[in-house]
């Protein structure tokens, strides 16, 4: 990957500097104060990047800094890549939209929603309908994650050992077939939940394609594009590179340490997680996101076709609700799920208005729970990454703040 450096002078871009400055002046007082251990932002307009800068430590404890090319782990921002990957399958006529699930992953073909009663003895019935490929794309499956410990189907997840991750000794099919086994929250199409929708994507891109995941992302994705950070694993060369994982202290929210959550990011994972597997850098992920922007194509490459990259990044929830509507929150600090629908992947802005933030219709976005975030608007042809490490990040309102920043400073 080339240097990742300003491309054009902000003024140019239609940014105020003066103002564009408040990014750093604003969130450089979370690495003052401990909130984070360091962090990276990013704005481009038209794929050329007029903001970029870097606060803090990737390794606070080495007293390494966060760089241009650190490498992140991408948590939840691995699920559009996920969904790019089957959209590619899906132009070439290898899958549809509507399909059973069940069609590829024989486990899943007669799965049960949770009634009533206790972890121990759930009550359940047959699911109203099969679970969709176009269900785990836009996480209306059913399927959930055991941290949101907010239901009983939460706490059956952690119990089977899935609460942030998957039991260690487990591969991605045995992890799929065991979910197929345990309660959905709710009956396929009839609610948008966080889970683990993007993982058994992932599984479903193999079956379909006869290769691993990683073999998948690397040749019909990474390679094509240029992504040479990006990988479900980091060789050991670049392991200097990685930004360490941090906990808010409960106490003060201040960033400690916390490495438990993040596996061994040297060693192939035994489970390559359609879900959150991925690390990356910002220069990496910020080719992806102009490919999408760019409407599928970038530097001559083509992986998608316009209609397909409109098509994922509308609505999709059933009739045209919004995540206030029929979503269940999530941890991930959002100042609110209004005006919010969701695509293949990709939260998208219905009502600029109902959303709270500065924002237009047509906007896509995503985070994570460990101070991640990106946005595309197509409309101001701009791109924007918060990049930290921090778990959970539902103390501080990053994710508003940025963009709040970015667009005050934009004045053409």
């Amino acid at each position: 990957m080339a240097e990742l450096k300003v491309e054009i002078d902000p003024a140019d871009a239609g940014f105020d500097p003066e103002r564009l400055a408040r990014i750093g002046s604003h969130f450089g007082a979370y690495v003052e104060d401990g909130r984070l251990a360091g962090w990276l932002s990013l704005i481009s307009r038209d794929g050329r990047i007029a903001h970029l800068e870097t606060a803090g430590h990737r390794d606070k404890e080495a007293g390494l800094p966060v760089e241009s090319d650190t490498l992140f782990r991408t948590w939840s921002l691995t699920k559009p890549i996920t969904s790019v990957a089957a959209m590619i399958l899906y132009e070439e006529g290898r899958l549809g939209l509507h399909e059973p699930v069940s069609d590829y992953i024989p486990s899943l073909a007669n799965v049960r929603v949770y009634q009533r009663g206790p972890v121990a003895a759930p009550v359940t019935v047959p699911a109203a309908e099969p679970v969709r490929i176009w269900h785990l794309l836009t996480h209306t499956a059913g399927f959930t994650y055991g941290f949101h410990h907010a239901h009983p189907v939460d706490e059956i997840y952690t119990a089977e050992g899935f609460e942030w991750s998957a039991p260690p000794e487990m591969d991605l099919a045995t992890a799929v077939d065991t979910w197929a086994g345990l309660p959905l929250l709710h009956h396929p199409g009839e609610r948008w939940n966080y889970g683990v929708s993007s993982d058994i994507l992932g599984r479903v891109i193999e079956i379909v394609s006869g290769q691993t995941l990683d073999r998948f992302f690397a040749e019909r994705v990474f390679e094509p594009l240029g992504l040479t950070d990006t990988g479900f694993w980091v060789p050991e060369a670049d392991a200097h590179r990685l930004a360490g994982l941090y906990a808010a202290n409960p106490a003060d929210g201040k960033a400690v340490r916390n490495e438990a959550l993040g596996g061994n990011p040297t060693v192939k994972p035994r489970l390559l997680s359609g879900s959150s597997g991925l690390i990356t850098s910002a220069g990496d992920y910020h080719r992806f996101l102009h490919l999408l922007l760019n409407g599928g194509e970038l530097d001559g490459v083509r992986l998608l076709s316009p209609r397909t990259v409109r098509y994922m990044t509308r609505n999709q929830l059933p009739g045209g609700a919004d995540l206030a509507t029929i979503g269940r929150p999530v941890l991930f600090g959002l100042p609110s799920f209004g005006g919010l629908g969701f695509g293949f992947g990709f939260a998208t802005v219905q009502d600029a208005a109902a959303a709270k933030v500065i924002s237009n219709e047509g906007e896509f976005s995503w985070y994570t729970a460990s101070s991640m975030f990106f946005w595309v608007d197509p409309v101001e042809r701009l791109i924007g990454l918060f990049f930290a490490q921090l778990v959970p990040v539902r103390r501080h309102p990053l994710y508003s703040r940025v963009r709040q920043l970015a667009y005050q400073a934009l004045v053409d």
